[in-house]
């Protein structure tokens, strides 16, 4: 069974849970609760950028040296390929490109029996904290 990591408290109002993640990689559950619908049976597209979004975020940050301190999404675009049910919605992250201080991230979402819900594709900008000299 997956240990669940919490990544912020934000993922956490989600109940986005942290199923796996390892070098450049990352898999993220959103468990389907009521609260999470537009419509009776449909998710919110709000909630799935939010999966593609975290699943991504810690991608990145599965990889990164010991000097980044910070970072930020710099672009997210969701396509939306299908309406989600009633169902947990998985996000598989990965990093497509890692540059010096931008990083490109392709992140697939699927419902739980296997269809394509969502495809994402996330810019994340990391930082280093300015070191003064005095």
């Amino acid at each position: 069974m997956a240990e669940y990591v919490s990544v912020d408290s934000f993922s956490d109002l989600l109940g986005l849970q942290v199923e796996e993640s390892r070098v450049d990689f990352c898999r993220v559950r959103m468990p389907f609760r009521a609260d999470l619908r537009t419509s009776p049976e449909v998710v919110h597209g709000g909630a799935i950028a939010s999966l593609i979004d975290t699943a991504a975020v810690v991608a990145v940050w599965s990889n990164v040296d010991a000097e980044t301190t910070r970072g930020a999404t710099a672009s997210l675009t969701v396509n939306y390929l299908a309406a989600s049910g009633r169902e947990d919605l998985i996000a598989h992250a990965q990093v497509i490109r890692r540059g010096r201080s931008v990083v490109f991230v392709d992140v697939d979402v699927f419902a739980r029996r296997g269809e394509r819900i969502a495809k994402g594709v996330v810019t994340y900008k990391l930082g280093r904290d300015r070191k003064y000299k005095k």
